[in-house]
């Protein structure tokens, strides 16, 4: 008997959902899907937070957004179901592999029998590999697409999100500094003091500190820059675009475990991130690139200035 022939994908759906350090380690697998599918019409299902970032990468030819229905909002799920079925994609890649994704599974028109590749029931293409969850999430990712054939999955270095920031009139040689995270986990953040005595120590080398985050940083920020003259603040100055142009142009980037960490460190800069193991898993979340440095600590106060300016210097 002949073999049957390999399916005609013209058609493809990705989602990933959230949040923003996952959704950026994504953008290297989904780099790769539009690669793998050169002919293909690719959309991807996000939320509207990440609208703009799959509009701007170019991997895709169009963006759906999930308005994440409650569990029992019909109305919410119906329309859900209408979208995919409108949709009707050959094949999707799920980069979000979690409950909720593996109910969309059960939402597609089942007569058309399309390819699914992730961990939800039923998949054609099923990653049960314990593997898959031991370490960082975008090695998972390589892992599932490897069962669709798709290799040599990289991170992206988010190239196409470089801005002019000019305007912001920075010296040349400049470091950033994300002392900020998640507002509900204060415990994942450097003492202020810690940014502060570091920062005098860069300025020493003509390194100009420069403090980026948003409006849950203001008054962190604020007073950091108030009681260290020399210090730029640019908070709630800078997009996301923004952040990742500043990172190419600075000397080093040092900061929290939050999801602008995960920008600046896919870009190529110098990034030490820094993790309090009481809180966070560094071996599942941290932050991926060429040039990052993961120091962590149980407690952070426990990691001193010294030890982090070491690792600046070499």
């Amino acid at each position: 008997m002949l073999p049957e022939p390999e399916k005609k994908i013209d058609n493809v759906l990705v989602i990933k959902l959230s949040a923003l350090g996952d959704f950026v380690q994504a953008l290297g697998p989904m780099k790769a899907i539009k690669r793998h599918h050169p002919n293909a019409k690719i959309t991807l299902l996000t939320t509207k937070s990440f609208k703009n970032f799959g509009e701007e990468c170019g991997y895709f030819d169009e963006i759906i957004i999930d308005n994440r229905p409650k569990f029992l909002d019909l109305k919410g799920w119906l329309d859900l179901r209408k979208k995919l079925r409108v949709l009707n994609p050959d094949r999707v890649y799920d980069l979000q592999n979690n409950d909720r994704t593996g109910l969309y599974f059960k939402l597609l028109d089942k007569s058309k029998k399309t390819e699914w590749v992730g961990t939800a029931k039923g998949a054609s293409h099923r990653n049960t590999s314990p593997e898959r969850t031991k370490g960082h999430a975008f090695y998972g990712h390589v892992q599932t697409l490897a069962l669709a054939d798709i290799e040599d999955v990289k991170v992206d270095n988010l190239e196409w999100m470089k801005t002019d920031i000019s305007r912001l009139n920075l010296p040349e040689k400049y470091a950033l500094f994300v002392t900020g995270c998640a507002p509900q986990h204060p415990e994942k953040r450097w003492p202020l003091d810690h940014y502060a005595a570091l920062g005098q120590r860069l300025l020493k080398q003509n390194i100009t500190p420069v403090l980026i985050g948003g409006p849950s940083e203001t008054e962190l920020n604020k007073q950091l820059q108030e009681e260290n003259k020399k210090f730029i603040d640019l908070t709630c100055e800078t997009s996301f675009n923004d952040i990742v142009s500043l990172a190419h142009g600075a000397q080093v980037a040092v900061g929290n475990d939050t999801g602008p960490m995960h920008l600046i460190g896919a870009s190529g800069c110098q990034t030490i991130a820094m993790y309090n193991t009481l809180k966070s898993n560094p071996d599942r979340h941290y932050v991926l690139g060429d040039n990052v440095t993961i120091m962590s600590a149980a407690g952070l106060q426990n990691l001193s200035v010294e030890d982090v300016f070491k690792e600046i210097k070499s």
